[in-house]
């Protein structure tokens, strides 16, 4: 279970980290990802697009 967890952290990490990229392609604009102002912040929670490429990567993984 704590396994999952580390997973999807790190998953929501990179995706944030690369979310400049990811918008530009179109990423990060999908109904359901979050994105609000915070503390003088803006936070970005990809909750459609972590979905979304780990059933990408999925489909990879079962052809390779």
């Amino acid at each position: 279970m704590i396994r999952w967890f580390i997973v999807i952290f790190l998953a929501l990490v990179c995706i944030s980290w690369l979310s400049p990229l990811l918008q530009k392609l179109g990423f990060g604009k999908l109904p359901g990802d979050l994105r609000f102002r915070l503390f003088g912040r803006e936070w970005f929670i990809p909750v459609t697009t972590t979905i979304l490429l780990s059933f990408v990567a999925s489909l990879v993984s079962q052809l390779i």
